[in-house]
């Protein structure tokens, strides 16, 4: 398959594993990548130092192209991006913040840089920042999301028709099928955060993965809307969050439950009521834990099943 994303990333499937916080680590990174995809490694969740390890342990795990995500509001983004910049990271993919500022001093560098936004409007603003491709995120996706909610089935064709650039689909797709679907709505390729978490190479703790497989359709819930608006696991603390902005709480008193740390305590350290569980609500498909190789073989066969039973269609 080939096309713009493939040709851009040089990769051989425009499949992007998503760079989650606290989810992936090299070793994911590096087997997407092995297995023709883009791997990303999540710095999000990592002190730079940690980051330029997890960099040089993918660059020895792969000769294939991988990538790093950074959060423009990462308290010490200028550490990360000089680390990325010495360590001959080769794509960023940025987001939560404006790409302004980075995207031109990354390019500078002969970087490639790709940039995920919650709607059109912030896709014509990324484009306008010199990105080269944009990541348009549906309101379905795990963690931190966008405050239009706008699904993916509406985001993707807006985007693209405002933009010219090469468009990545991401949110609730975790299918080939969905893969295909995305495709048919304007989008050159795909980001995928869920389905990898749940993955043998994920740095999520066990009980986390198990959690995922395990959760039916309505388990998960964008939640905190007053800060930063996230998708979540319905546990304890979720319902704790719950209770106080129905209550009324305000932003404030919704920080001071959320506290610090919450997410590596869920995610990480397997804590699955006091711990923050971001994921997607597509993590109501997923039923098994799987090598990242075989979810990419698994992608792109029922992608072509699913070009051939479009192809049959007839509507005459």
């Amino acid at each position: 398959m080939s096309n713009r994303i493939t040709s851009l990333f040089k990769i051989k499937y425009p499949i992007i594993q998503a760079g989650m916080i606290w989810n992936s680590p090299w070793e994911l990174a590096s087997a997407v990548s092995n297995a023709g995809g883009l791997g990303i490694i999540g710095a999000a969740s990592m002190y730079p130092e940690v980051l330029r390890t997890h960099i040089r342990r993918c660059q020895q795990a792969t000769d294939q192209p991988f990538g790093v995500n950074v959060p423009l509001l990462y308290p010490d983004i200028e550490q990360l991006m000089n680390i990325i910049i010495e360590e001959g990271v080769k794509i960023v993919f940025t987001s939560a913040g404006n790409p302004a500022k980075w995207t031109p001093i990354l390019k500078e560098k002969g970087i490639t840089v790709t940039h995920v936004v919650s709607s059109a409007k912030f896709a014509k603003k990324a484009v306008s920042a010199g990105v080269d491709a944009v990541v348009a995120e549906g309101f379905e996706a795990g963690g931190h999301n966008g405050r239009e909610e706008t699904t993916t089935l509406c985001l993707i064709p807006a985007v693209a028709k405002e933009i010219n650039l090469p468009l990545l689909a991401a949110g609730g797709i975790a299918t080939g099928a969905s893969m295909m679907a995305a495709m048919v709505l304007g989008a050159d390729g795909v980001q995928i955060g869920t389905r990898f978490a749940a993955s043998v190479e994920g740095s999520g703790h066990d009980n986390f993965k198990s959690k995922i497989v395990e959760i039916a359709e309505g388990d998960t819930k964008l939640t905190l809307k007053k800060t930063i608006p996230v998708r979540m696991i319905k546990n304890k603390f979720f319902n704790d969050i719950d209770e106080a902005e129905k209550r009324g709480a305000n932003a404030e008193e919704l920080i001071k439950i959320l506290g610090v740390a919450r997410a590596k305590k869920g995610m990480f350290e397997g804590d699955m009521d006091e711990g923050e569980l971001e994921i997607g609500q597509v993590s109501a498909l997923i039923t098994e834990i799987k090598p990242a190789a075989e979810i990419i073989n698994d992608l792109m066969t029922e992608f072509h099943i699913a070009q051939k039973s479009v192809a049959n269609f007839n509507l005459d």
